[in-house]
């Protein structure tokens, strides 16, 4: 099964977004924290994260990209009693009976988007306010294979 890990290029999302992802966390689309925003809503830091952020699930963070990785089923079970959790706290579900199926479709929704791609693949997701919600959409990157030659550094000796 896969789903998708925080990954950084840069340090541009530790000063884009107020609360950023921690690299290799597992990561959502968490568009749902949008749906009850409006233009007005959609300042500074805010807007970033709302525009292109996706949700780690530990931290509540927000990542620019993620890669598409093998978890565990396990892992899997932990990552959702971490949203679950997140869905007790932030969102007043009334208990962990009710908070977990909500979890679980959310995780369910990220793995079916990451399993039409293989290993590696980075993906985008880009929201819009329309009038009948948040929209989503999403872009792959497919991973690209460098050989030695793209970054090693060849020394001659004779020079």
């Amino acid at each position: 099964m896969l789903l998708a890990r925080a990954i950084h290029f840069d340090e541009s999302d530790m000063n884009v977004f107020a609360n950023p992802a921690r690299t290799g966390e597992w990561c959502i689309s968490g568009g749902f924290e949008f749906s009850n925003w409006s233009d007005g809503d959609l300042i500074g830091k805010q807007r970033q994260a709302f525009a292109n952020g996706w949700m780690g699930v530990e931290t509540a963070g927000r990542v620019t990209f993620v890669a598409v990785t093998q978890i565990e089923p396990q892992e899997l079970e932990q990552v959702t009693d971490l949203l679950a959790q997140h869905f007790l706290t932030y969102y007043g579900a009334p208990d962990r009976a009710a908070a977990r199926p909500v979890a679980q479709e959310e995780l369910s929704h990220m793995v079916e988007l990451c399993a039409d791609h293989p290993a590696n693949t980075l993906l985008t997701v880009a929201r819009e306010l329309t009038d009948a919600g948040v929209k989503e959409s999403y872009r792959a990157i497919e991973a690209q294979s460098a050989g030695l030659k793209q970054f090693a550094i060849h020394a001659n000796p004779d020079s």
